[in-house]
């Protein structure tokens, strides 16, 4: 009898042990060195606070465009004159351990990572420490004495300014950010290329065009503004942009990604890839190994501040908020800076950090890799957004165009039904 009783207890302790492990592996730490400071959004941030049963039919159609594109999980968030309405996790945050997507989990999200990289150029630009208008290379240049400086041999670099890399203007010849494999076996390197290695690479080849006389999208470029965002802070990219970006914009939960699911943050998504041809490459390191395309097809953290950054949809509507010229939360750069980084100059000219600020239609930054889907829309109206997926289709960078559809078509429905209130606080 008392044999029995022995294993029953036993047993009952390994199942409460098992339910602590799951509460344990949902939960969302705050990270240590924030301790003290504000309460983090995504820590109070949870799908019960955003069903509401006049918004099920936003819910369906969310879902059935996530059917439609055999999407795993998906996040929605949703704010109007920088109060949070909305913010709501779809499906799989990590469909193998039964994990549901919450409006907590952060996600790749690509280049929109380009818009958080351009809003620390414009807080540096505010503090005197540079101006857009300054050149990169040549004798005043701000990488006048980097190592990598040597290299150049067209007199054009000089022409070069921190302007045209934020509007792809530079003129590179290359964009190689996405080919290390390539990169390894060109450069006869006995290792994955680091960044330095990329600069020799790009650096020591005639540019394309003028600088400033066309455009040409360049992930290089800007990984070039994150070199000189930590030349001219003196600090690496990730500490400046996040003590001195993100968190005083309230941003606490953003973070550099990592290459393989090992590396995932402790409330980060698992990412999927659409099945086909292209699934399974070689790992991005040569290393002989296949793997799936979003875990070590490509070297994440080398992206830096072309693409590198993950975060919740909630916390990226969080920093739209700082930097809109809106008075309801206190932006984080100047009205002069934020004029520029949405001026419009015709359909042919990138904005600064956003794709398109079309006055009509409002701003736009997208982003995709393998794994992930991002869109940001601020509307004219003061709405902005957000929708990132943890999954890849095979429509590519081309996918943002059927997410603009969702929203238009939810907005039309469902915007006059959101909740007046502001999660944000």
């Amino acid at each position: 009898m008392k044999k029995t009783t022995i294993i029953t207890i036993s047993a009952l302790a390994l199942a409460v042990a098992a339910t602590a492990s799951v509460i344990i592996h949902k939960a969302i730490p705050r990270p240590q060195e924030l301790a003290g400071e504000r309460v983090m959004l995504n820590q109070v941030l949870h799908n019960d606070s955003s069903s509401f049963d006049e918004l099920q039919g936003l819910d369906r159609k969310v879902r059935a465009y996530m059917r439609k594109w055999a999407i795993k999980g998906a996040s929605l968030a949703i704010s109007r004159n920088d109060s949070l309405l909305y913010a709501k996790g779809y499906g799989w945050a990590d469909e193998e351990l039964g994990i549901e997507m919450q409006p907590s989990h952060i996600m790749r999200m690509a280049s929109v990572s380009k818009l958080i990289t351009a809003a620390g150029i414009m807080v540096l630009q505010d503090r005197d420490s540079l101006n857009i208008k300054d050149t990169v290379f040549g004798p005043s240049g701000i990488l006048k004495d980097s190592p990598f400086a040597g290299v150049i041999k067209d007199r054009n670099y000089s022409k070069i300014t921190v302007e045209h890399l934020l509007r792809h203007q530079g003129g590179f010849s290359r964009d190689p950010l996405f080919s290390s494999r390539d990169v390894k076996h060109q450069l006869q390197l006995d290792c994955p290329p680091d960044k330095e290695d990329f600069f020799r690479l790009v650096l020591s080849r005639n540019l394309r065009f003028m600088p400033g006389s066309w455009q040409k999208y360049s992930n290089f470029g800007y990984l070039l503004l994150s070199e000189i965002i930590e030349v001219v802070s003196g600090m690496p990219y990730e500490e400046f942009i996040r003590k001195e970006v993100l968190a005083p914009a309230g941003c606490y939960d953003m973070h550099i990604g990592g290459n393989y699911y090992e590396d995932r943050r402790p409330n980060e998504v698992r990412y999927y890839t659409h099945e086909g041809d292209g699934k399974y490459i070689e790992d991005y390191s040569d290393n002989g190994e296949m793997v799936e395309r979003c875990y070590g097809g490509n070297n994440i953290p080398l992206l830096s501040g072309a693409g590198a950054w993950c975060g919740s949809p909630a916390e990226i509507a969080r920093l739209v908020a700082a930097i809109d010229g809106r008075p309801e939360v206190k932006d984080i750069i100047s009205e002069e800076s934020f004029l520029k980084m949405t001026e419009y100059f015709d359909k042919e000219t990138f904005s600064l950090g956003w794709n398109d600020t079309t006055p009509s239609k409002g701003w736009s930054r997208t982003g995709t890799l393998s794994g992930t889907s991002a869109l940001v829309r601020q509307f004219p109206d003061g709405e902005c957004w957000v929708f990132i997926t943890n999954t890849s289709t095979y429509r590519g960078p081309s996918q943002s165009r059927y997410t603009e559809a969702l929203f238009k078509q939810c907005r039309e429905l469902y915007s006059d039904k959101l909740p007046k209130r502001n999660l944000f606080e």
